[in-house]
């Protein structure tokens, strides 16, 4: 028969008194971390006054500084053209010109009329003062001159109009016409914008009026360059309120040297309204219950649930109007794991920012 293992009472209630020797020497923490519930990481922010930048978004247009629609004044062939299509121009530089050879001819007839009227008139008048010529022929004769003069200052605005002349410095557009087409007045030749300076133009409600000023600095971005703001100035505010809209026209002036900016483009723009000294802190942290929003506050260890008020709010951030004070330790993530009373292990402490 095999020999089995047998304990004798001696033995067993030696093991016993080892084990309880063992447990009552053991370091208290020890021991209080075998008592402690499992804690929660969480990473926190104690809570400072921030600045907090309030900003009126709008959309608006963009519009050239100046833009016109180069049309015909005559009716003729077109001669020469000296532009080709989105061409940068100068103030004054030659774009077209017409048919001039009638102009020209009836020009000079009437320079060469007024020529001799005041060679006649210079003869007359020598005649006069030797008591030879009257006195009426000499009027006469004065008046002969002031005619053709008058005639010859008609006929050059007239040849003036065969040609067409860029007003401004700008961009052209797209040429409509082309050499020995016939152009009637009215008849689109291009388009001329100065783009230089972009005109910003939007609508703001009327709350926000009192916050508006000339000079203002605003920022705008576009679709077209994504990344990239635009900065400008108020110009001009409209003198009246939109009684269906209750908005506010307003007008702010871009520099836009680079050209990058055109006509109908649509805008975003921002302008600061005013800048808060406030509490803030990122939305993750808010626990929404019903209607109501709470944030978890740490004290000793553990997470106190507390209501606060949520003022303003911007992307990630939200602004507390009251429940806080400076200095909280507020969770700001793992806050749905959390209940009133959890026990938290701070792995991170942060100072909120606006």
């Amino acid at each position: 028969m095999p020999k089995g293992i047998s304990f004798s009472p001696i033995l067993i209630a030696l093991l016993l008194v080892s084990g309880l020797l063992v447990y009552l020497y053991l370091p208290n923490d020890t021991k209080q971390q075998e008592r402690k519930p499992n804690a929660t990481p969480v990473t926190a922010y104690t809570m400072i006054e921030v600045k907090f930048p309030v900003t009126v978004e709008a959309l608006g247009t963009a519009n050239a500084n100046e833009s016109v629609m180069l049309t015909a004044q005559k009716s003729d062939i077109v001669q020469t053209i000296n532009f080709d299509d989105g061409d940068l121009v100068k103030k004054g530089q030659l774009l077209l010109k017409l048919s001039d050879r009638e102009e020209r001819a009836r020009l000079n007839e009437l320079d060469i009329n007024f020529q001799e009227a005041k060679r006649q008139l210079k003869r007359i008048d020598n005649l006069a003062q030797q008591s030879v010529a009257s006195a009426q022929l000499l009027d006469e004769q004065e008046a002969n001159v002031k005619a053709f003069k008058a005639q010859l200052e008609v006929a050059k605005a007239q040849l003036d109009e065969l040609e067409l002349r860029a007003p401004f410095s700008g961009l052209l557009g797209v040429r409509r016409v082309s050499v020995g087409a016939l152009v009637m007045p009215g008849d689109l030749i291009a388009t001329l914008d100065d783009l230089h300076i972009i005109k910003m133009d939007f609508s703001i409600a009327e709350s926000h009026l009192s916050s508006v000023h000339k000079g203002q600095q605003v920022s705008a971005t576009s679709v077209a360059y994504p990344g990239q703001k635009f900065e400008g100035k108020i110009s001009s505010i409209a003198s009246r309120v939109d009684p269906v809209t209750r908005a506010i026209q307003i007008r702010a002036i871009i520099d836009n040297k680079d050209l990058k900016l055109r006509p109908g483009m649509l805008l975003q723009i921002k302008l600061q309204k005013e800048i808060l000294e406030t509490l803030v802190l990122p939305e993750g942290a808010l626990v929404p219950i019903e209607d109501k929003q709470f944030v978890f506050v740490i004290q000793d260890n553990k997470v106190v649930r507390r209501e606060v008020k949520v003022g303003l709010r911007k992307p990630g951030i939200a602004q507390i109007t009251s429940g806080l004070e400076v200095g909280d330790k507020v969770v700001i993530e793992r806050a749905l794991r959390l209940r009133d009373g959890s026990v938290v292990n701070v792995l991170s402490m942060h100072t909120s920012q606006g």
